[in-house]
């Protein structure tokens, strides 16, 4: 395993070596710039990329809308607080809750602090609605899941790495095996105050459960008097063909968590959306973030609300699934044991016998194309939806070549 690396990148990454915390391993790479699909490093080297930052980067590498919102807004106001009310916000919220079919929205800035905030409206909501008794809440969550990496969130996290010597950890918690309607179901009783599930699972390496899964998970929590909370951050917003991934199945749950493309990988933005009887639990005192609902994300995420409106990034991302799929199906058998696609992003199974999958992303990273590892002998594919279909054939040919090379 190697990376090839010039006389710049050597000496940035003895700069982060001797600074940063060493909470990463990333690879070698030292990007300095990026455009569209492609970024370039330090010593002048270009590289497709493939993984978006998380699909943080869907809408590209310097979007010239996005830039120019952002541009827009930074001569203006960039923070006020909420403690008072600025400009931008309140269209953003309207124009988000718009596109998400929901009434109102809770700004943030990450992931995690939007799936902090849902919980916590889920456990108010279950005291204050549904009657259940003082600190007895319980939130069904999934094996496999990643939502985070906050104290709460590692909590109920079965990945060793993300948990492992961070507890005491908070109770109020409940796993069931991921994609398995039935174990869901025995698992609810009078406490569960809501499920909380990533409609795909893109850390656990974009595990798409069944079709009838999510549409069962409705049912149950209907049945049981629990909110449906659906992790988006990830699969939202354009990447699996559809503004939300629930929307392939049909499935409306009653809270959302978003965040990484809602930013349009200029600024952190992420919100909870949904309806008024759940969300309107909150009382002014109880929640809330100093940057969340800042004036220059609330510009940058208008604009991205306002392009996954116009539909063409869903569009893309649809009409690339059956060329990254067949791509990969030409695959199987040659390195390649399994495959999951949804939109333009692949889980990507390799055979253990050639490599783990970080092995293979330095490889593929040696050749131009930047993947990210995940568990195993896994990797993900999700480049930024701008890219074109002979930038899809050259990252998953140039996967054959890695693979048929080892």
């Amino acid at each position: 395993m190697h990376t090839a690396t010039g006389t710049n990148t050597s000496a940035a990454l003895a700069v982060e070596d001797r600074s940063l915390a060493h909470n990463y391993s990333p690879l070698p790479v030292v990007i300095a710039s990026g455009d569209g699909a492609w970024v370039t490093d330090v010593d002048g080297k270009r590289y497709l990329d493939g993984l978006a930052a998380y699909s943080a980067v869907n809408f590209g590498h310097g979007n010239p809308r996005l830039l120019d919102a952002a541009r827009a807004q930074l001569d203006r106001v960039t923070l006020t607080s909420r403690a008072f009310v600025n400009d931008r916000l309140g269209p953003f919220a309207s124009a988000l809750a718009e596109l998400t079919g929901t009434e109102l929205v809770l700004p943030m800035n990450t992931g995690a602090e939007a799936v902090e905030s849902a919980i916590k409206v889920a456990r108010a909501w279950g005291y204050r609605v549904k009657g259940v008794p003082a600190g007895q809440a319980t939130i069904v969550v999934a094996s496999g899941n990643f939502h985070g990496r906050t104290t709460t969130i590692v909590s109920f996290s079965d990945d060793p790495d993300a948990r492992n010597d961070f507890g005491p950890y908070t109770p109020g918690f409940r796993t069931v095996p991921y994609g398995d309607a039935a174990a869901l179901r025995a698992a609810m009783d009078e406490t569960v105050v809501a499920v909380l599930l990533e409609p795909i699972q893109g850390e656990g390496g974009v595990v798409i459960p069944p079709a009838d899964y999510l549409p069962a998970v409705r049912a149950v929590c209907d049945e049981f008097g629990a909110l449906f909370v659906a992790d988006e951050i990830q699969s939202g917003l354009g990447r699996t063909g559809h503004t939300l991934a629930v929307e392939r199945v049909g499935v409306r749950p009653d809270l959302v968590t978003l965040g990484k493309a809602l930013g349009g990988g200029i600024v952190p933005v992420s919100a909870v959306v949904g309806s008024r009887d759940v969300l309107g639990v909150l009382r002014p005192g109880e929640h809330g973030s100093t940057f969340g609902g800042n004036p220059l994300a609330a510009a940058v995420g208008t604009e991205v609300v306002a392009m996954l409106g116009e539909g063409t990034f869903q569009e893309r991302a649809l009409a690339g699934e059956p060329l990254l799929r067949g791509l990969l199906d030409d695959l199987a058998g040659r390195g390649v044991v399994a495959h999951r696609v949804a939109g333009l992003w692949a889980g990507i199974d390799i055979d253990p016998a050639l490599g783990t999958g970080k092995e293979i992303a330095h490889d593929l990273a040696d050749r131009g194309v930047l993947v990210k590892d995940t568990h195993g002998s896994t990797i993900r594919f999700a480049p930024p939806l701008v890219v074109t279909d002979d930038e899809v054939r050259l990252a998953i040919g140039t996967l054959g070549e890695v693979l048929a090379a080892r």
